[in-house]
């Protein structure tokens, strides 16, 4: 097993943030750094920022910059921030792993190109040239659902030796690939994926990479702390207990709709506006959210 195990590079309970938006579809800065003390305050040891969930194709550089600095504002040292930098473009992922490291992020979140179906000796290449650009630590995600190709286990293998590739957010859910680049590298697994956050602990995921974690941080700390002390009855129970949860929010439609819906629901943020192409939840599916957050025990 790996070291990364016991000393996992972004802690264990990690939530990719929203990108919260006034009605007008303008950045609230202000709402941004609510939602960042109450993750921090609820016990994410760090937060991603300008990822999927966070609406990154329709902010701009510069709002991702400022996203960054009012982060790291809002939770000064009570939680690491991890900057997502990844598009299908290397030059451009390198100029925003540079303005993250400028802003001050503690990590990089670099997802698989998108669109371009790049070949694996490419994404050997484009992961490389982003970890060489700084001295930060990245966080590989591998999403093919999203990406339209995977990281093979081959390629994640090579990719390790990369003194700053030291992690992946895993969105592939391929146990055997993931069980195999755990055997043979020390790359530390974040699930990607919340509906598979057990099974991933279990064959050794240091912690996870969650967007249900909005509204559920203190029942995953508590989920990953039984799996820790190997108490894996406990583990089961507190997750069978949250599948209603994480289905409302990450299989009725695209997930940031749902969690800033439910972010609304539980009084963090004022508005639930997305950007487009997305669209707000609608009445229906805030009252379907409601039930199923009520039966997880998540609201009254």
């Amino acid at each position: 097993m790996s070291s990364a195990a016991t000393s996992p590079p972004f802690g264990r309970l990690t939530t990719a943030m929203i990108t919260p938006f006034r009605p007008d579809g303008s950045l609230d800065v202000d709402a941004a750094q609510k939602v960042a003390g109450y993750l921090a305050d609820q016990g994410n040891d760090a937060l991603i920022i300008n990822g999927t969930t966070g609406e990154a194709p329709t902010t701009s550089d510069a709002e991702k910059d400022q996203l960054v600095r009012a982060v790291l504002e809002a939770v000064g040292d009570r939680a690491q921030v991890i900057a997502g930098v990844g598009t299908n473009d290397t030059a451009h992922t390198i100029e925003l792993a540079k303005a993250a490291e400028a802003a001050g992020a503690h990590g990089l979140l670099v997802v698989t190109p998108y669109y371009n179906k790049p070949p694996q000796e490419g994404l050997k290449a484009h992961f490389t040239a982003v970890a060489d650009a700084t001295g930060l630590p990245n966080l590989l995600y591998d999403i093919p659902g999203r990406a339209g190709v995977e990281v093979k286990t081959e390629t994640l293998i090579a990719l390790a030796d990369h003194p700053r590739i030291v992690a992946v957010k895993d969105a592939k859910g391929d146990v055997a690939a993931a069980t195999k680049v755990l055997a043979n590298t020390d790359l530390a697994y974040y699930c990607g994926a919340d509906e598979l956050n057990l099974a991933w602990l279990s064959i050794g995921a240091v912690g996870i990479a969650s967007v249900v974690a909005h509204a559920a941080s203190p029942q995953y700390r508590q989920l990953i702390d039984a799996v820790v002390a190997q108490d894996l009855v406990a583990a089961r129970a507190i997750d069978r207990r949250l599948i209603p949860a994480v289905e409302a929010i990450m299989t009725r439609t695209q997930g940031a709709i749902m969690v800033k819906a439910a972010l609304q629901l539980l009084g963090v943020i004022e508005h639930a506006a997305v950007r487009l192409p997305l669209i707000e939840a609608t009445p229906a599916q805030v009252d379907a959210l409601t039930t199923d957050l009520r039966t997880s025990g998540l609201v009254a």
